[in-house]
């Protein structure tokens, strides 16, 4: 069993050969659901278990999302609960946000402690948001909370329309709007983040979409997704150029790594699609909002300690 247990060359971490893809499996197959990759909670897990902490942890991060999502976009495309110009909004918007963010966890954010508490804080946030959400849901009249829980007969996006203003969209019977510059710009800022924290911002725009936008969490999902998959794909490119700048330190992506939390993920991630309209909204953001405040408060007192 021995041959089982290997040493990364890139990232210098020894696990079991069958860990990773493991855990990127538990982790995808939830917060798929959510429209959210699971990275955000996979870092955390690289750098205090795996004890992966150069600035290369993100970049191995996003390639993990490369290799995950296709499986994810896919179903929710298969299954039309795709919003295609909710997506590209979030790709457009978010795009150069990563770069930027890139650049600021190479030239400020390298020491392991500081960013442990960047981390903290930017979970922390989400999780806030996630719980309050929570909680206006479990607070909603009963027969409402019936009518919420229960599949929509229409469960497919219906009549997109499209302009540089606005977007709208049916789903489940209802009719759907949300701002486009409103939405780039949110997701300009939540790139930079996310291009630092290494997840493509996923994890921090569906809870927006759903708490600010008032978008269905069935709907947005996919959009969340793919977004992350395009910018995570632009996050890798650039961390690995960047290594031949930021000699000093480990820059470029553990491709082995990533690749091993990538095959669970993809599956994980196919299964979550395929379960996500069996489960209540806000059953989904519960699981979320425990693991992401859970992460962030322990990350915040390991910085204060």
């Amino acid at each position: 069993m021995d041959f089982l247990y290997v040493t990364f060359s890139v990232s210098g971490v020894k696990t079991w050969v069958f860990l990773p893809p493991l855990v990127a499996f538990v982790v995808s197959f939830f917060t798929s659901m959510g429209g959210v990759s699971g990275a955000f909670m996979l870092l955390p897990f690289q750098m205090s278990v795996l004890n992966y902490t150069t600035p290369s942890v993100s970049g191995t991060n996003q390639l993990f999302n490369i290799v995950a999502i296709p499986s994810g976009v896919w179903r929710y495309i298969k299954e039309k609960r795709m919003v295609w110009p909710l997506a590209w909004t979030v790709v457009i918007g978010t795009l150069p946000g990563v770069f930027i963010g890139v650049w600021v966890r190479l030239e400020y954010l390298p020491d392991p402690k500081n960013f442990k508490f960047f981390a903290g804080v930017v979970l922390l946030y989400v999780g806030i948001r996630l719980f309050r959400d929570t909680l206006k849901t479990i607070k909603t009249p009963s027969n409402q909370k019936a009518k919420q829980a229960a599949i929509p007969e229409n469960f497919v996006v219906t009549d997109t329309r499209f302009s540089l203003k606005e977007v709208s969209f049916s789903f489940g019977g209802e009719k759907f709007a949300f701002s486009v510059p409103g939405v780039m710009t949110l997701c300009f800022i939540v790139g930079i983040v996310g291009g630092i924290y290494g997840i493509g911002g996923g994890a921090i725009v569906a809870p927006f979409f759903v708490a600010f936008f008032h978008l269905p969490v069935y709907a947005v999902a996919g959009a969340a997704l793919m977004g992350t998959f395009m910018t995570s794909i632009a996050g890798v490119a650039t961390y690995q150029i960047l290594s031949n700048f930021y000699t000093q330190v480990s820059v470029a992506p553990d491709w082995f790594l990533g690749v091993l939390f990538g095959i669970g993920g993809f599956c994980g991630m196919y299964l979550g699609a395929r379960c996500q309209k069996y489960v209540p909204a806000h059953k989904i953001k519960f699981i979320l909002c425990f693991c992401v405040v859970f992460i962030a408060l322990k990350y915040i007192i390991d910085f204060i300690k």
